[in-house]
């Protein structure tokens, strides 16, 4: 007697369910082995990853890329390597001169910082970037994301390199959820860190593959699922990409903010070669309070030096 034939089981009806069930050759590889293969053949050409950037190439791009665009770094940092290509050649200069340059960039303290780390740099360590992780983070302004970037990406050391992008990669394809928590957690330096190859030039590449596949394929909104290299292990849509459900996601609102004011009153300020007067900075802002309260910020932070009779200026040399 012929045994009753099985229905077929149905087709997936939908893209994730059909990449959720698909069984692909990448499963029973390292994570990082098809996201640095996707990285070779899709990396962007940017000019912090050519040779010919140096350690210092690397720094001052890691300094101007946070909570900043890559197109709108890019024109910027070109203009600051061909002003200052060496930690000493902006030592030399007063920290009002990288706030100057520093432009639209934004988060203007950042210019001041890696000034001061290119002063550190010129004093400590003979004007070479060094490549040790501790090293670098004694640094004025270089904090654990920085240090391990520039170690790793200068120097092809070992480190987990957690910048956002990096994070929701990592959220999403091992923890299965659509975004990693404000504020970086231990948990997530734990997981890192599990995932770093052995081999250290491997997980250099492995912490600049998985940032670029953060950046283009697995973005905040509108993630490419079907260009990913690894969609088929994906923890996130393998659940079907279950909505976030944690505290709301930060918004970047700058209108009508402090930080607008600042900007409006640091473009003055750029654009002047000596000293400006009150009035000058008053024209930039109607209301008064909000005007005064972003201008006293600018001055604690060190990045307005007020001089006599309200003349005030960027910082100049101690």
């Amino acid at each position: 007697m012929t045994a009753p034939t099985q229905p077929e089981p149905s087709a997936p009806r939908d893209t994730a369910a059909r990449t959720a069930l698909r069984t692909d050759a990448t499963d029973t590889l390292p994570l990082h082995t098809p996201v640095i293969a996707w990285f070779e053949a899709n990396a962007r050409d940017l000019p912090w990853r050519r040779p010919e950037a140096g350690a210092w190439g690397v720094m001052v791009s890691e300094f101007m890329l946070q909570q900043t665009p890559v197109n709108r770094v890019l024109p910027v940092y070109e203009q600051w390597l061909a002003r200052w290509p060496r930690p000493a050649d902006l030592a030399a200069e007063a920290p009002g001169e990288a706030v100057r340059a520093w432009g639209r960039l934004g988060y203007p303290r950042r210019a001041l910082r890696l000034h001061g780390a290119a002063v550190a740099v010129t004093e400590r360590h003979g004007g070479e970037v060094p490549s040790d992780h501790a090293e670098l983070l004694a640094l004025p302004g270089v904090g654990e994301y920085t240090a391990a970037a520039v170690a790793s990406f200068a120097f092809g050391r070992r480190h987990a390199v957690l910048d956002t992008n990096v994070r929701r990669v990592l959220a999403r394809a091992v923890t299965g959820v659509q975004y990693p928590p404000n504020a970086t957690t231990a948990a997530e330096r734990r997981l890192a860190v599990s995932l770093l190859p052995a081999e250290e030039g491997t997980a250099a590449r492995w912490a600049a593959a998985s940032m670029e596949l953060g950046a283009l394929i697995c973005t905040a909104r509108n993630e490419s699922c079907h260009r990913c290299p690894i969609a088929a292990r994906c923890a996130w849509l393998r659940a079907g990409k279950p909505e976030h459900d944690g505290p709301p996601r930060r918004g970047q609102t700058y209108a009508g903010t402090d930080r607008q004011v600042r900007g409006k009153l640091l473009a003055v300020l750029r654009a002047a070669e000596v000293p400006v007067p009150q009035a000058a900075l008053d024209a930039v802002w109607e209301e008064p309070v909000q005007r005064a309260r972003a201008l006293d910020g600018l001055v604690a932070d060190g990045l307005v030096e007020p001089l006599a009779d309200g003349m005030y200026r960027l910082p100049g040399r101690p």
